[in-house]
């Protein structure tokens, strides 16, 4: 049965720019997310204010959004709401795409400890046996930038898989490999196989396979579940996806200790490039972003299907979601539905219920 915890197609573009547009982290003394401290538990008076805030959420799961499998709210690092349809809050789920933000903080780690020279080192210099592969000139000065941001200029398919973001990556010789459409950093074109791409040049760089290197810089600093590899997916635990977006909302700083540069996880969620489909919002470093006015904007990890990390700075709002993975689930949208409605709602109120 599905587990409730309590504190212990419209275009998704569109979906993201509606409610709450007039919020300010002034109207809702929204604490600086740089001072949050993670946590967990609840007191028993947070537990009961957190209850009313988001008893409907709960009954939204129940009768509107059976897409979804699992959600995950954390509000001023704390833990507020969690949901398991399946009861089972340890499962390791299904990420898809919004694996690449994952695998743009370990690269930001790397670049931190100066086993990648910058955002700008051209990739056959940091992978050399690749420069024979591609007799393309231009594939010569594709740089790391260009593939963080998904602009490296490969030539696509333009089958419907591709279109939708749901290609399978291709093996990282014949990715590189492939004729170039564009100049590097001009187009932007969401390409699964860039992640293969960018796994093996951070193996390169440190030396060490990338479940070594994540265990070591993310997953025992986070306290995260052990992970589970598939290809270019990682599966994570709902609430491991949250501490995620936690760690960026925190500017890559976690209990004291910085695990992602700060200038680097800013840059990430920072507007780099205008994007496109399937998302249709502008890119960042393997972060999607929400234009606006706000000092620090929306910004998320998205996976096909319904997999969300969803942080917005205004409240030190992070949610999480995992859904049934299905073309059908990516058309209904449910996920971003329930974040955008219910779930905003119910954190609006839950801020209002704090002792001033």
């Amino acid at each position: 049965m599905p587990i409730r915890q309590p504190a212990c197609c419209v275009s998704l573009s569109l979906c993201l720019l509606v409610g709450g547009a007039g919020l300010t982290a002034g109207a809702v003394h929204a604490q600086t997310a740089a001072a949050s401290t993670w946590r967990e538990t609840a007191t028993a008076e947070e537990q009961a204010l957190d209850a009313a805030a988001f008893q409907p959420v709960e009954a939204a799961l129940a009768t509107q959004y059976p897409d979804v499998q699992s959600a995950v709210v954390v509000l001023r690092g704390r833990v507020v709401y969690r949901f398991y349809r399946d009861g089972e809050p340890e499962r390791l789920r299904d990420t898809q795409s919004a694996s690449k933000s994952a695998l743009s903080a370990l690269l930001g780690t790397a670049l931190a400890q100066g086993r990648i020279g910058s955002v700008d080192q051209r990739v056959v210099d940091l992978v050399p046996e690749w420069a024979p592969l591609n007799p393309d000139p231009r594939a010569a000065t594709i740089t790391l930038r260009h593939l963080l941001t998904l602009t490296a200029g490969f030539a696509l398919d333009g089958g419907p898989r591709t279109r939708a973001g749901t290609a399978a990556p291709l093996p990282v010789r014949e990715a590189w490999a492939r004729p170039l459409a564009a100049d590097p950093g001009q187009v932007f074109a969401y390409d699964n196989s860039v992640t293969p791409l960018l796994v093996a040049v951070l193996e390169k760089a440190t030396g060490m396979p990338l479940a070594d290197y994540a265990q070591q810089q993310l997953v025992a600093p986070l306290g995260l579940a052990a992970p589970r590899y598939q290809g270019s997916i990682v599966h994570l635990r709902t609430l491991d996806m949250a501490k995620l977006g936690q760690l960026y909302l925190q500017r890559g700083q976690w209990n004291g200790q910085t695990l992602v540069p700060e200038a680097f996880a800013d840059a990430s969620i920072q507007v780099q490039h205008a994007g496109g489909p399937p998302v249709g919002l502008p890119y960042g470093y393997l972060w999607w972003v929400v234009p606006g006015k706000a000092a620090r904007p929306t910004f998320m990890a998205s996976g096909f299907g319904g997999q969300f990390i969803w942080v917005y700075p205004p409240l030190d709002l992070v949610v999480a979601t995992t859904s049934t993975v299905s073309p059908e689930s990516g058309q209904r949208g449910q996920a971003l539905q329930l974040i955008r409605n219910p779930v905003f709602a119910a954190a609006q109120r839950r801020v209002a219920g704090e002792p001033r």
